[in-house]
């Protein structure tokens, strides 16, 4: 592992720094868009504007081909970019399922023609993409879903279900893997498509979350006509074009975002228990300790991350290591630090909560974060077998057609 910088990578980084120094919004001037911003709508408004700016300055999507509006940058610049846009308070989470998942999935399966139509105009966050994958009855088990599509003529049409598809609500497009032969084994009978979430056919239907958001989805298929034009891979090549998505998945989703070590120590010093300030206690510091080791560990994995990126090295199922410890460790970190705040950890409103209720907000949105991009168990098994090199899973549908595997009684 290397952890510093090459000079070109540190005068990149400088390069990187002072734009957004003078272009991102101030902590103050994210404090009062935070206070401003009443409803989605304004939200994804200014996303929008964000991504445009970046766009407008040659800082979106840096790693992009330049025909597509990127800068052919290295991965390694692409890193350092995002670890820098991180310290900002700048609008976040419109766009990473496009441009993490969906674009390098039309980069690589879709045609020369379909590349320069939707490729710029997802870069400038013109368009936005969903990731239509999980199902009511196939989760972590993506291969045994159950929308189907069917051939008619030139096209292609469509039934079944997906849940749980983020932003499917405000997406223009989106990728979707459906069952076209099930009389083959589970992973053999898939096609990949691309669609327009507007057309005939498609109903999004928002799920309530907990903490009064809808960011989450159902979406219905009722015979949508999509053009075979549409199709990214063979026909019966959906499971290998999925993958793709998968692995780019793993290095989108990364560390879960929210409160971390850094910030539960501060409440540690803030807060007085009746025995004395809160970082006194040894069962306090017994937790802080465990998780600055934890930090210090995923700090070092990502430095093997990026060692690799900079060596020009693809994102591999190390970066599930990051994803499963980040996600956990922010919901036990939100859970502390409610019960540390007692009484005031029920409090919701960022404007009277200690710590602007930073860490209710956390604790809502955290369970999602370790199901999203895979479940804990299906990251402990990828470490397991394809990290640490251990006998796989037993697989007793490996070779069996889908439509002779035993199913539940309707």
């Amino acid at each position: 592992m290397d952890f510093e910088d090459t000079p070109e990578e540190a005068a990149f980084r400088a390069e990187a720094r002072a734009w957004l120094e003078a272009n991102a919004p101030s902590p103050e001037d994210a404090r009062k868009m935070g206070r401003e911003t009443t409803n989605e709508a304004e939200s994804l408004k200014r996303a929008k504007a964000w991504q445009a700016k970046k766009a407008d300055s040659n800082w979106a999507c840096l790693h992009w081909p330049k025909e597509f509006g990127g800068r052919g940058a290295t991965p390694i610049q692409r890193v350092i970019w995002e670890q820098e846009e991180s310290r900002f308070a700048v609008p976040r989470g419109f766009f990473e399922i496009g441009l993490g998942m969906c674009g390098p999935t039309m980069m690589n399966w879709s045609t020369d023609a379909q590349k320069q139509r939707y490729l710029p105009k997802m870069l400038r966050g013109e368009e936005i993409w969903c990731q239509l994958f999980s199902e009511p009855s196939a989760g972590s088990d993506v291969a045994g879903l159950r929308t189907r599509c069917e051939r008619d003529g030139d096209d292609w049409i469509i039934n079944g279900q997906k849940v749980w598809t983020s932003g499917a609500h405000y997406s223009d497009f989106g990728i979707i893997v459906t069952r076209s032969d099930p009389t083959v084994p589970k992973h053999k009978g898939l096609t990949f498509f691309f669609i327009d979430m507007k057309s005939p056919g498609v109903e999004v239907r928002p799920i309530k979350q907990i903490s009064g958001t809808s960011n989450f989805n159902e979406v219905y298929f009722t015979d949508v006509r999509v053009p075979d034009s549409q199709r990214l891979g063979k026909i019966g090549q959906g499971w290998e074009v999925s993958v793709s998505v998968l692995m780019n998945e793993r290095l989108a989703v990364g560390d879960a975002p929210g409160p971390g070590f850094d910030e539960a120590f501060a409440l540690a010093r803030e807060v007085e228990l009746e025995s004395g300030p809160a970082i006194r206690d040894s069962n306090v510091r017994q937790k802080l300790a465990d998780w600055y080791v934890q930090s210090r560990g995923l700090k070092y994995t990502k430095f093997r991350t990026i060692t690799a990126l900079s060596r020009g090295a693809v994102p591999g199922p190390e970066a599930s290591i990051t994803k499963l410890v980040s996600a956990t460790n922010l919901q036990n970190i939100a859970s502390f630090g409610m019960d540390l705040q007692d009484m005031g950890g029920s409090i919701l409103d960022p404007e009277v909560a200690p710590a602007n209720a930073i860490f209710q907000q956390a604790l809502l949105y955290s369970p999602g974060l370790r199901i999203a991009g895979g479940t804990d168990e299906i990251l402990r098994n990828i470490i397991s077998e394809r990290v640490l090199g251990m006998p796989g899973d037993i697989r007793v549908d490996k070779d069996v057609p889908y439509n002779k595997l035993p199913t539940g009684k309707a």
